[in-house]
């Protein structure tokens, strides 16, 4: 079938292993945990002590009165947002030579302004209503860090938020490519963001045994695929993606990281928590990414797994992984989570960042962590860089989340320049 191509020709990030795109992508092939106790007095009472903040705090980005207007998730969003937009060559509002009706923006939260809400509630209850902030409203909700960055590159072409818990940004991927190819914009900001690391979440998690309590060993903490695994790591932070038609950044000579060939969306109907054993909606996600771009299973050389460190989900994406590409499928699996925790709504953004940047570098990050793998996983999990061999890559990234939401996108180095 015909389609139309987009690519990707800005990137943004600010994660627990560096402030934007270089210093993460360098973390990440080092190996490097952005995992660490906690230093708040709040987290001795907790059961978790640990977590991954961003390596570079945004108070120290942006300015002391804009960063008051926003919460932590939207700080997050705007940082890495402006990066993306930079690194595509586009400037801010006036200076944007992309037509505004042309101009769109999908970018997630799988939580949203928490930290917002529940310092006013606190408020509230201390000081009564007449402390309340007038700017709470606009600051907790969950559709704000996609309306800071709207009104600061001036999209008008429509401004979205999914929400669908770690599927969340990896959902806005798929919405900006399926805005693009409806014809409704040639230019989508996409991404997702979180910052939730708070005692409530953290409770809430533990209360459900999802969460690792290595509280004394915290780089060692998310173990994907280890047998010794006890659940995943709350970590925080933004990745952002400008996404636009092959024609659009080639008329303008834009510098292109590689295209973004297909999304899959399913759902598993299966239990609100846990995934569907069998591993079948999941990997039809990944199935329909691939026929959306194109391409053969038998094209993935590559595949950035949701893989957070949980007993029963890493077992399962093992499954739909063979499922999707083949028993005999060659493509090097790797779980960047080991080092950055679990971003949640902002997850899978950033790995589909890695999964491309993968491509673009022909590098394969780590895994760190996995000392013993479990049994029978039937996958080429990467443990050290593992480089990509010459000739067209296709790569994926899956995101799975609570409610049975699975995502997957798929990646190509067609298009790339500059690699």
């Amino acid at each position: 079938m015909s389609r139309i191509r987009v690519v990707v020709t800005g990137l943004g990030a600010t994660t627990p292993l560096g402030g934007d795109v270089a210093s993460t992508w360098e973390g990440m092939l080092a190996g490097r945990s952005g995992v660490a106790r906690l230093p708040q007095e709040w987290a001795e009472e907790l059961p978790v002590k640990i977590g991954a903040h961003v390596a570079v705090d945004p108070s120290t980005v942006l300015d002391r009165v804009e960063a008051r207007k926003l919460d932590r998730s939207a700080q997050l969003a705007v940082i890495a947002a402006m990066e993306a937009w930079k690194d595509a060559g586009f400037g801010l509002r006036e200076d944007n030579p992309v037509e505004r009706e042309r101009l769109g923006v999908a970018y997630a939260s799988g939580i949203g302004g928490m930290q917002t809400l529940l310092g006013s509630w606190d408020t509230l209850k201390e000081k009564g209503s007449r402390r309340v902030s007038p700017l709470a409203i606009p600051m907790l909700m969950a559709n704000a860090p996609a309306a800071n960055i709207s009104l600061r590159i001036g999209a008008q072409a429509g401004v979205h938020t999914p929400v669908s818990a770690c599927a969340s940004s990896n959902e806005s991927i798929a919405l900006g490519l399926d805005m693009i190819r409806l014809g409704r914009a040639d230019v989508v900001l996409v991404g997702g963001t979180e910052g939730v690391i708070h005692p409530l979440p953290l409770a809430a998690f533990s209360q459900m045994q999802a969460m690792s309590r290595r509280n004394d060993d915290p780089e060692r903490a998310s173990r994907p695929w280890d047998v010794d695994r006890d659940g995943f790591v709350l970590g925080e932070g933004s990745v952002a993606l400008v996404i636009e038609t092959l024609e659009h950044a080639q008329a303008r000579g834009a510098r292109i990281y590689g295209e973004l060939a297909g999304a899959g969306i399913t759902s598993d109907s299966h239990d609100m928590v846990q995934p569907d054993p069998t591993g079948r909606s999941q990997a039809r996600a990944m199935t329909r990414a691939l026929t959306e771009g194109e391409v053969s299973a038998a094209d993935v050389k590559h595949v950035n797994a949701h893989a957070t460190s949980t007993p029963q989900g890493d077992v399962t994406e093992a499954v739909s992984i063979r499922m999707a590409l083949g028993e005999d499928t060659d493509a090097i699996v790797t779980a960047t989570k080991s080092m950055t925790g679990h971003l949640l709504g902002g997850a899978g953004a950033l790995e589909s960042m890695a999964t491309l940047l993968a491509l673009y570098h022909r590098k394969v990050p780590p895994t760190i962590n996995l000392d013993n793998p479990e049994p029978d996983l039937g996958i080429d999990i990467a443990t050290k860089v593992r480089e990509l061999g010459e000739g067209d890559l296709v790569g994926l990234n899956n995101s799975f989340g609570f409610g049975g939401h699975n995502v997957a996108v798929a990646f190509t180095n067609q298009f790339a320049t500059g690699a």
